[in-house]
């Protein structure tokens, strides 16, 4: 009975509990991340206290164009690159996942795998 009970758990509550598990670290790392804000900020000026218009003689306003324009770009490179590794552990995370998953599945008939070897004589 007590088999059995540890063996409905492992594949029934045990099972849901480890998805949960790594469905909690996928959220959190999205959250680490924040893709979702960098993604819907990806071309807005980076680290710029002010980013308004400026008002003077055109070589001012020229200056102050390109200062956003390259501001933009370093924000829209940044956050690219934080989004694209941010992406790319979470891959990794959820590839861990899976297989975490699958040991999960196997581990209980271990103990059976090795006593059959060992009757039979295989050694590695």
């Amino acid at each position: 009975m007590f088999l059995a009970d540890i063996l409905y758990w492992w594949y029934g509550n045990g099972w849901l509990s480890r998805i949960q598990m790594i469905k909690n670290r996928l959220v959190a790392s999205s959250d680490f991340f924040s893709i979702g804000l960098l993604a819907s900020t990806l071309f807005a000026p980076f680290r710029q206290i002010s980013a308004g218009g400026v008002v003077g003689p055109i070589d001012v306003q020229i200056r102050a164009f390109f200062d956003r324009l390259l501001s933009r770009a370093i924000g829209a490179f940044v956050r690219t690159s934080v989004i694209i590794f941010g992406l790319v552990a979470m891959f990794l995370q959820l590839i861990f996942g899976i297989i975490a998953l699958i040991f999960w599945l196997i581990i209980p008939f271990l103990p059976a795998i090795g006593l059959t070897m060992m009757v039979i004589g295989w050694a590695p």
